[in-house]
């Protein structure tokens, strides 16, 4: 195994929890293994393991050019990855403001109603497990 696949196996688990990772490594089929191992080792081991911005400014990028390009079936779990990265709900709500001027306001509008279910989802999460 690369070391580029093991620093991003590493980020990967740190931004997007071990459960998600879990799940995404058990669904991997031969199909699919070269492609997981790609995006392991460029996004993650490559991308997400520069030092030359903050995990926070990575995260508010990566969702504003989900949106921007329309590719709105990973903006959910890039909110969850926010708990970890440190984006708040408002470095978002710019990021897709953003979004809104550059790319389109249908985007960012859908966007935003995706951010928005997210984050009700992980509130209730979140109430469940604390009461």
């Amino acid at each position: 195994m690369s070391d580029t696949h093991s620093q991003g196996m590493k980020v990967r688990r740190e931004v997007l929890g071990d459960a998600h990772v879990d799940r995404a490594e058990a669904e991997r089929t031969d199909l699919d293994a070269p492609f997981q191992d790609l995006i392991t080792r460029f996004a993650w081991g490559t991308v997400w393991a520069g030092d030359g911005i903050t995990r926070r400014e990575r995260s508010m990028l990566t969702l504003a050019l989900l949106a921007a390009t329309g590719n709105f079936e990973e903006i959910p779990m890039h909110i969850r990855a926010t708990a970890q990265t440190g984006a708040s709900p408002r470095d978002v709500r710019e990021a897709f403001q953003h979004v809104a001027i550059y790319a389109g306001v249908p985007r960012a509008n859908h966007a935003l109603k995706l951010a928005r279910d997210t984050y009700a989802q992980m509130d209730a999460r979140q109430g469940e497990v604390s009461e």
